[in-house]
């Protein structure tokens, strides 16, 4: 299992609805779109799309660190509603 990447938002001007300026997001591994320019990201809707890859700072995190936004973010998935 690949570790968990998160990128922090500094761009949002075509999608203010769908992105939050400076909140962490999840990006779900795609090669491809990575190969295009682009980033998957569990956006606002909870749904992963495709973001220009300049929207977004990569971020390197300690490894416990991850693993408690990889629960955080697997909880959040898992509530009704």
């Amino acid at each position: 299992m690949s570790t968990p990447r998160f990128a922090i938002c500094i761009d949002n001007s075509h999608y203010p609805a769908s992105l939050e300026m400076h909140k962490v997001y999840r990006v779900v591994s795609d090669e491809d779109a990575e190969k295009d320019g682009d980033l998957r990201i569990i956006d606002e809707s909870g749904e992963d799309y495709l973001y220009p890859a300049d929207y977004f700072l990569l971020v390197d995190l300690p490894r416990d660190v991850i693993a408690t936004l990889d629960l955080s973010f697997a909880r959040e998935t898992q509530q009704p509603g």
